[in-house]
């Protein structure tokens, strides 16, 4: 049984109908609206911490998504799953591929530079450190730039370590 079929509180049953609904209206074919019955089903299964079904479904949505700014969103959303878990490489692989589909998702490139963040403040090498402070520096301002409101603590750091002009954000 489908996941949208499953859900039990009265928030979910009621996005899932008015979901349904639109997307019955909505002129979309039958491959989109599947990918985005599975999108949805994956968004719900990670809401729940069920992230094995989230992956099965966001990987059937990917199969059938051909949209690149929908399928930016189904990559990032991987991410944060690959991330939750500890596994930063392939939280980063997605990400990655979520901006080059869509390069203005401030929280795929504000991600990005947490875990290069978390990688220079982990390494016991400075160099290597320096270049991951760097790196995050980088993907931080790219954020910044495109979400000037967003990533106060984010802004500070760059501020604070030297790594951005207090003046490039305004």
């Amino acid at each position: 049984m489908p996941r949208s079929q499953r859900n039990d509180n009265f928030v979910d049953q009621t996005f899932t109908v008015i979901a349904d609904t639109i997307l019955k209206l909505f002129p979309a074919s039958q491959r989109e609206k599947e990918a985005f019955a599975y999108y949805r089903d994956g968004m719900s299964a990670q809401g729940d911490g069920e992230y094995a079904e989230a992956l099965s479904n966001y990987e059937e949505a990917l199969k059938l998504e051909d949209n690149a700014y929908d399928r930016s969103y189904i990559l990032y959303n991987m991410g944060l799953i690959f991330a939750s878990n500890g596994d930063h490489d392939k939280a980063l692989e997605h990400y990655h591929q979520a901006i080059d589909l869509n390069p203005r998702l401030p929280q795929a490139l504000n991600n990005i530079a947490v875990i290069y963040h978390y990688k220079g403040e982990q390494s016991e090498d400075e160099e290597a450190a320096e270049e991951f402070f760097t790196q995050a520096a980088e993907y931080w301002v790219r954020a910044v730039r495109i979400a000037p409101n967003n990533y106060i603590e984010a802004q500070n750091w760059l501020k604070t370590t030297g790594r951005a002009d207090i003046n490039v954000f305004f």
